[in-house]
């Protein structure tokens, strides 16, 4: 393992990309129930919550900054650093993927059909489930860095396994529920703006996976 002399007399960027993931899992909270009060269609509870995550993705923006205009110059990191910011990269495009899926249900005011209520929670709750693995994943990967110990190694690629399984079963809940979509509906414009919608869904836990692949590259010996 590199050395851990950045930790001894530099604050680790990992702190920060720790605070970046908390932020991406208050979205997803948010997210989620954002999603069912569209379905009920308490509108301006949707739209207050939608708001709330935009404040929140420009909180992210701001630490995104920080990170990459104040990493240490000429200091060995633990990480290669371009992974290091292509672990950024992603963990940030989930909160664009999240607050996109948002903006596009804020486009027009459906009723989602009775139909298709069911697969939508359940692959938003899936979604939430893929993104709240980011902060325990962050926390295991400063505290392996900070110690280069096994055991936070080892929990390490277990969470990553373990998101990569939600974003494969979010892949297949995807393909069937387009699939329902288009056997049920006849509406033509419908049809696009759920398709659109489960698709965009779909990438929030593309890009957790992404990120937690990084995350596997980082740790790799």
């Amino acid at each position: 393992m590199r050395t851990k002399f950045m930790f001894l007399f530099f604050k680790s960027p990992f702190e920060n990309l720790k605070r970046h993931a908390e932020v991406v899992v208050s979205c997803s909270e948010m997210f989620e129930e954002a999603v069912k009060a569209y379905i009920k269609g308490d509108f301006d509870r949707f739209e207050t919550l939608t708001d709330k995550v935009a404040e929140l993705e420009s909180k992210a923006d701001g630490i995104k900054r920080n990170i990459r205009g104040h990493m240490p110059k000429g200091v060995l990191m633990p990480v290669d650093k371009y992974q290091f910011f292509m672990y950024l990269r992603e963990q940030d495009k989930v909160l664009d993927a999240i607050e996109e899926s948002l903006f596009w249900l804020s486009y027009r005011r459906w009723r989602i059909e009775e139909e298709f209520v069911e697969e939508l929670e359940f692959m938003v709750k899936l979604t939430k489930k893929a993104i709240d693995y980011l902060s325990p994943m962050m926390d295991l990967a400063l505290e392996y860095f900070k110690t280069g110990l096994r055991e936070p190694r080892t929990k390490l690629k277990s969470v990553i396994r373990d998101i990569r399984q939600v974003e494969h079963e979010v892949d297949l809940l995807e393909r069937e529920f387009i699939k329902k979509v288009f056997q049920t509906s006849t509406d033509p414009i419908y049809v696009f703006y759920a398709t659109r919608l489960i698709e965009t869904i779909s990438s929030i836990t593309d890009h957790a996976q992404n990120a937690s692949d990084m995350m596997r590259a980082m740790i790799a010996e």
